[in-house]
């Protein structure tokens, strides 16, 4: 089992290939392999996706995933 952080400025659903997962800014467990990470239908977010391949991680040293506010 690997871990991340999808991170964001406020908490708000994170959701790996397209299933809600847990919220943005805690440690969230996934399979070893290639996820893809969004914040769901609210888009004032970019990059609209990232495609990452997650391996390597633990609880301690987990992956961050890094989204940031879209400019209106």
């Amino acid at each position: 089992m690997e871990h991340v952080i999808v991170s964001f400025q406020t908490n708000r659903f994170a959701y790996i290939d397209g299933e809600k997962a847990g919220i943005t800014n805690d440690v969230l467990r996934v399979e070893a392999g290639t996820h893809e990470f969004d914040l769901g239908n609210l888009k004032n977010y970019k990059p609209e996706s990232q495609e990452v391949e997650v391996v390597g991680t633990t609880v301690l040293q987990p992956l961050k995933i890094v989204f940031t506010r879209k400019d209106k």
